[in-house]
């Protein structure tokens, strides 16, 4: 077990270091670990954080990861808390004592042995995966985008996919430069648009044998009936005609039953081939919260918590995020499709709850505020083609459509906002004004 300094203090353990539980440890790191009112612990499986909607750009090649990335370490010397690498793996709720697997280098070398923690409050904060509902060959062909190295990974197949491409002899084959892109939710069609940009822009970097517009193409398969399946008609069906305006292949009412290396094969009978399968279809928590310690988990392996976002068996186990299951004001837990939609706005106003919540527990009182989701909308970044989304609330009373330049801003501003919860106002304005220069000296896409 890791010794702690100040074991005497109410230790706060975090597992997860997405943005909401990021933007968790650094409150309560500048609140109460500053002040030595608690000790805040966060645990990550990696090193550092990007935020998660940027995977789509870095995976598209249109931003450079090293420039956005957050170091853990860094973080939390800044702002009161300490940060281990690890990812956990075992609970025992008896002793209050989570248990982090051994680390491992590149090559198979233990780094870090297997460690214990122990707790006073336990946070879950581990996100979610992408769903392949079991489909064939979708683990083994399909690269998701749920990390950054995978996103870095799909980058690199696809550059490798163009180089090969302008080098060969014969003629570029059927599939060979066709991304098929499973899902068109927010994730898929962002990507699809993306990815519309920035391969013309790599090819236009000396690839001179490639006819962008014939050898390239862009596909994107949903199940659903149309795209955006859980936003507005009105901004779904915007989407699709800008969309279909890249040439973007869009075939919904299709599901995907088979991916091999050759491509992606449908319930209908049809196959699209492909050598670059995005699987960007449906989510579901880490497996091993799954009944870990006997803990209530749902079908996609979400913790079950109460509005408190306590789990249900164990007040001083909290989860939030996409890997709790938490019902809306005035339901049950166990009602499916009654649970606070797994979305970013979701997480970063949970973690704001919480740091009230953990104060109190802190300060030793009983009484703990309840989560009540608010919508504020939906935007949809087609890179520099277009943005769209809707806005909910006070605004006009119910749902406002936006698009252009004014939904491109707001949908800047979210991560600024994150960056804001992070940093605070004057170093995010500083980062700010220095990648705006320095972008005028470098290519607007990554060519390695």
């Amino acid at each position: 077990m890791e010794n702690t300094t100040k074991n005497s203090l109410h230790h706060v353990v975090i597992v997860g270091g997405g943005a909401g539980g990021l933007e968790l440890a650094t409150k309560l790191g500048d609140s109460l670990g500053r002040k030595g009112k608690a000790l805040i612990t966060l645990i990550d499986k990696s090193t550092t954080h990007v935020w998660k909607p940027l995977l789509h750009e870095i995976a598209a090649g249109s931003m450079n990861p090293e420039k956005h990335e957050l170091v853990y370490l860094a973080q939390a010397h800044w702002h009161h808390f300490q940060f281990r690498l690890g990812s956990m793996d075992q609970l025992d709720r008896a002793k209050r004592e989570i248990s982090i697997a051994p680390h491992y280098d590149e090559d198979g070398v233990e780094v870090i042995p297997r460690r214990s923690f122990q707790y006073d409050t336990l946070i879950m904060a581990v996100g979610s995966t992408t769903n392949d509902f079991g489909v064939k060959g979708a683990s083994e062909y399909a690269i998701a985008l749920d990390t950054q190295e995978q996103a870095e990974k799909f980058h690199r197949r696809l550059h490798n996919a163009l180089l090969r491409a302008q080098t060969q002899t014969v003629a570029v084959q059927a599939g060979q430069l066709e991304v098929v892109i499973v899902g068109a939710g927010a994730t898929g069609v962002e990507l699809s648009a993306e990815l519309h940009n920035t391969t013309r822009e790599l090819a236009a970097y000396g690839l001179d044998k490639i006819d962008v517009e014939h050898d390239i193409k862009i596909s994107l398969i949903e199940a659903g009936e149309r795209v955006l399946p859980a936003l507005p008609a009105k901004l779904s069906n915007s989407v699709d005609i800008e969309l279909k305006k890249l040439n973007v292949h869009v075939f919904t009412g299709e599901r995907v039953t088979e991916v091999t290396n050759k491509g992606v094969f449908t319930h209908s009978g049809m196959f699209i081939p492909s050598a670059l399968v995005v699987w960007a279809a449906g989510i579901k928590a880490p497996e091993f919260l799954r009944e870990i310690d006997g803990l209530e988990t749902n079908r996609i392996n979400q913790l079950v918590v109460k509005r408190t976002l306590q789990t249900t068996l164990d007040d001083n186990v909290f989860a939030f995020g996409d890997c709790a299951a938490c019902p809306m004001a005035g339901n049950e837990p166990e009602r499916v499709g009654d649970n606070v939609p797994p979305r970013a706005q979701a997480a970063h106003q949970q973690a704001s709850m919480l740091l009230k919540t953990i104060k109190n527990r802190v300060a030793g009182k009983t009484t703990l505020p309840e989560y009540t989701y608010r919508d504020y909308g939906s935007l949809v970044n087609l890179g520099r083609y277009t943005t769209v989304g809707n806005l909910m609330g006070s605004i006009s009373g119910g749902s406002l459509f936006i698009e252009g330049m004014v939904a491109r801003l707001m949908y800047k501003s979210l991560y600024k906002m994150h960056l804001m919860a992070l940093h605070g106002f004057w170093c995010t304005a500083l980062q700010t004004l220095s990648r705006i220069i320095s972008r005028r000296t470098e290519a607007q896409v990554k060519l390695h």
